[in-house]
């Protein structure tokens, strides 16, 4: 669902129609090196923002990893960042705020993808070795 998805979300965006928190992170492709783009929520968790793994093994997950910068792109308005990844041990606490400050959907959608037992604050956080969540730097 979320493959077919996807391609209308990017196509609204590059058209200058955003959605709540959601960007286009384009980052090149670990293998190709090719520009790859995804529509993304960026939060705002701690006075930072944020953008948090919602699907097991997804593939910006391993692009950003192996990339030095990548772009972020609102509507027409576009910047370069580096994504920061946040060690484990401190993952658990935006987690829990994440799913705390939002509606229940926020919650769910961990368990339903996998990547959470429960949909609780608490059971999201406990499931942070299994989420990346990786930090906004202006680059």
């Amino acid at each position: 669902m979320v493959n077919r998805v996807n391609p209308l979300v990017v196509g609204l965006q590059r058209l200058g129609i955003g959605f709540g928190p959601m960007q286009l992170l384009t980052v090149a492709g670990r293998r190709t090196g090719q520009p790859r783009t995804f529509p993304i929520a960026v939060s705002e968790l701690s006075g930072a923002h944020y953008i948090v793994q919602a699907y097991p093994r997804a593939a910006w997950v391993a692009n950003v990893r192996a990339a030095d910068s990548v772009t972020l792109t609102r509507g027409r308005k576009s910047s370069t960042a580096r994504l920061v990844e946040v060690p484990v041990e401190q993952r658990g606490a935006l987690l829990r705020e994440l799913v705390g400050a939002g509606p229940a959907s926020v919650g769910n959608r961990f368990v339903t993808t996998g990547l959470a037992d429960a949909a609780t604050p608490d059971g999201v956080a406990a499931a942070a070795e299994r989420i990346a969540v990786f930090r906004v730097e202006p680059h």
